[in-house]
């Protein structure tokens, strides 16, 4: 190895990488945690440095050169490799302290982590959560987070899912809503009436319609991207939505309809890179998050028996 060739630094490649995958200076600083002068250093000493133009200005973008082009995969490479790293030097700690960041929907983060939040305060108190509530999947392969709790299962061969409960999805209504358009007694008595749906909300009609529910778009009067939102629309009496079963009890005044309907089923799958698994306190969260989500999918299913 010419040690003397490798004239730059780990955090100059690492802003020029944010900076092509970005796509600007003022995102990738803020996907960073930089102010965007000191990124804008970074990229220009590495360009001095490799004695390459990376990026020109068209407009407020950059766009990488055909030099730049002809270096990103190999920066990427290097960007894979220090993540390998990195996976593996926190895989190898035993500690019970340290931060684990879970990422989750928006609904199940609001009702069901915090019950693991109040037992890892009492087991290990040292360990800190970063808790991403959000709706769209999350990248563990890059550190995006720890653990995610996916309603799919992974493909990638570096990460372990556990399939660990399935919940069931139902029509739901407040009970204010349906005293005062009717309670429907056959799937023809929703014809016409308003709906809640959950984006990308084409996706959810053709799911009920293959249910034999005849919905069309013009019923879904209200859409929104976040499932607490949703669950708050049902209970202020805006129409009927779909909901899973285990978040109804912290929705007071809201009621199954048609409880006789084919359920739709929701598979919760918890993943976690397979290098971070042989961490204590990572390990600690994902079993206890386990725990809480077989909890929760028996009392689903024993309220569903009648139980």
């Amino acid at each position: 190895m010419n040690w003397q060739n490798l004239n730059f630094d780990w955090n100059q490649a690492r802003g020029f990488l944010a900076t092509a995958e970005a796509g600007s200076l003022s995102a990738a600083a803020r996907d960073l945690g930089l102010t965007q002068p000191t990124l804008s250093r970074q990229v220009a000493a590495l360009e001095a440095a490799l004695g390459v133009v990376l990026f020109e200005r068209i407009g407020r973008s950059l766009m990488l050169t055909p030099g730049g082009m002809d270096l990103l995969e190999h920066f990427r490479a290097m960007g894979a490799a220090a993540g390998h790293i990195a996976l593996i030097a926190s895989g190898q700690g035993q500690a019970l302290e340290g931060t684990v960041s879970i990422t989750a929907s928006d609904a199940f983060s609001a009702y069901f982590v915090p019950p693991v939040l109040k037992r890892l305060r009492e087991v290990a108190p040292g360990i800190e959560i970063e808790l991403i509530a959000a709706n769209d999947l999350r990248d563990l392969q890059r550190r995006e987070a720890d653990i995610a709790v996916r309603h799919v299962r992974p493909t990638q061969a570096e990460l372990i899912a556990r399939l660990v409960c399935e919940w069931t999805a139902h029509l739901y209504a407040a009970t204010e809503y349906l005293e005062a358009t009717g309670r429907p007694q056959v799937p023809g008595d929703l014809t016409g009436r308003v709906f809640i749906g959950f984006a990308p909300v084409d996706r959810l009609i053709l799911r009920l319609n293959m249910m034999g529910l005849a919905l069309v778009r013009g019923q879904f009067r209200y859409v929104t991207d976040n499932g607490i939102v949703a669950g708050e629309m049902i209970r202020q009496g805006l129409g009927i939505g779909v909901m899973p079963k285990p978040f109804a009890p912290h929705l007071p005044g809201v009621e199954m309809v048609l409880p006789g309907l084919p359920p739709i089923e929701v598979p919760f799958w918890l993943t976690c890179h397979k290098e971070l698994l042989t961490s204590r306190r990572i390990r600690l969260v994902y079993d206890l998050l386990a725990e809480e989500l077989e909890r929760s999918g028996q009392g689903a299913t024993r309220r569903a028996s009648g139980g």
